[in-house]
């Protein structure tokens, strides 16, 4: 059969072009490229190209994978045959005012492009910390943004979908119409039995100041430091953002080297409610010892993105884990659970590499019905950053042992942070993991989009130790 790629507004690029690698990885965020490669790259200009893909891929036999933003850690979207559908130019952005609804394509970059348009309006969107990041999969794998622990799950607020489904037919799926693709478009991530070519969201109003308080502290007072932490994170404002992250830092003296950095973010209507919502962390046991403390310095939006591109470098190697980290909330529970992360932040093998906690309490609240479903009350993910692919393997053996080490408190991961061909965990609630497997088996009984990118199809959603 003869490949008709006129028949497309965009491109097909086949492994013959002289752009074909450019095509397959040119987008991929992380500079550790794999070795996989489809059979062809349609790089889209209209969402009638990603139905005419579609149905080019039936005629094919070909399965089916998806790039929105192409920030997946492992590279998803780069599967071994197939058709690979890029989604880059479906980034267009639209506003009603009527109903503060915001809608925008799959490839509108969060923070680059998708903020600033509605701060323009006054209006605010919780998306993902990193700018470039596209709204596509992180929608779909539940959306971990800006302040969840007050604000819920960037999913939460999607209102409907436009999706191309198995066939090649755009639909609307909502609370009342394919209310079945719309559960699964919250939380399914890259098995999702269709293609989302828009997202329609609900904003909400734009905080009058955002005040950032920052304490940074020696590694070895990481177990004084995040034991208050987890014993006074569950009392503190839900209009605060709260994170520690080891990194490297520029210090007072002028020297740079990794240390532990307790952040905070408050965003609320004026400078005074920012103060007294931020000031809990001025209890902080042993502040006495912070290398220094900015307490309640005013931010923006802007800066905060800025500060994330800088620890987020494009096209560095990245290697990353993470996990939901559980246990009683007890004296001896978070002793356990400090001890179980320290070596994620204590021990980077990395000059660039960093790795986050992040509070996520109080969760105890019940999840709206949708297809992601797994959480605690506190997120750590760690990450390698390196130059050299000779660093690689040293990188992965290191990862691999602090995440062994955290083991007995770690109750599953999130999608976003994960590389399911090295490491295997529960993401989803087994009833919602039974839920999505019947509805991609009615909405895609043929196989034609690619489903998790895993080392054992065969144990998805499992604690590999739980085999």
């Amino acid at each position: 059969m003869t490949l008709q790629a006129d028949r497309f507004d965009g491109r097909l690029v086949l492994p013959g072009d002289p752009d074909f690698e450019e095509a397959v990885l040119g987008r991929v965020f992380n500079g550790r490229r794999p070795d996989r490669r489809p059979d062809a790259v349609l790089i889209v200009q209209t969402v009638e190209d990603v139905q005419r893909g579609v149905r080019l891929a039936e005629e094919r036999g070909w399965t089916v994978a998806v790039r929105s933003g192409g920030h997946a850690w492992a590279a998803w979207s780069v599967r071994d045959g197939g058709l690979l559908i890029d989604l880059a130019a479906l980034n267009d952005i639209d506003y009603d005012p009527a109903t503060e609804i915001v809608s925008a394509g799959p490839a509108t970059k969060g923070g680059d492009q998708l903020s600033p348009f509605l701060e323009e309006r006054g209006r605010f969107f919780n998306g993902g910390h990193c700018p470039s990041v596209g709204i596509g999969g992180f929608l779909l794998q539940g959306g971990q943004g800006w302040n969840q622990r007050g604000w819920g799950w960037a999913a939460e607020s999607v209102v409907a979908v436009d999706v191309v489904t198995a066939e090649g037919e755009l639909i609307r799926a909502d609370a009342r119409q394919n209310s079945d693709l719309f559960w699964a478009a919250r939380g399914a991530g890259p098995t999702f039995p269709g293609i989302v070519v828009r997202f329609h969201i609900a904003t909400r109003p734009k905080f009058g100041f955002l005040g950032h308080t920052v304490q940074a502290y020696e590694l070895e007072d990481f177990t004084e430091v995040m034991t208050w932490l987890y014993g006074a994170h569950h009392d503190i404002s839900t209009n605060v953002e709260i994170v520690a992250v080891s990194t490297p830092t520029p210090l007072p003296s002028g020297e740079e080297r990794r240390v532990l950095l307790v952040t905070a973010v408050a965003f609320e209507r004026d400078r005074a409610a920012a103060q007294a919502a931020l000031a809990p962390f001025n209890d902080c046991p042993v502040i006495d010892r912070a290398i220094f403390v900015v307490d309640c310095a005013e931010s923006s939006l802007a800066e905060q993105r800025k500060q994330q591109e800088l620890q987020n470098p494009e096209h560095a190697q990245y290697i990353c884990d993470n996990l939901w980290v559980d246990g009683e909330n007890t004296p001896e529970g978070i002793a356990r659970m400090v001890e179980g992360i320290r070596p994620l932040f204590t021990t980077n093998p990395t000059d660039k590499g960093f790795a986050i906690w992040m509070s996520n309490a109080p969760t105890r609240r019940e999840l709206p019905d949708m297809a992601f479903s797994l959480q605690t009350e506190a997120y750590v993910a760690s990450y390698t950053v390196y130059d050299d692919p000779a660093d690689y393997q040293r990188n992965r053996d290191w990862l691999n042992e602090v995440m062994a080490h955290a083991q007995p408190v770690t109750a599953g991961q999130y999608l976003g942070d994960s590389d399911m061909t090295n490491r295997q965990l529960r993401f989803m609630a087994p009833e919602n993991w039974e839920r999505l497997q019947r509805i991609i088996a009615e909405r895609d009984p043929a196989g034609r989009f690619a489903r998790y990118l895993a080392g054992d199809p065969d144990t998805i959603n499992i604690n590999h130790w739980e085999l």
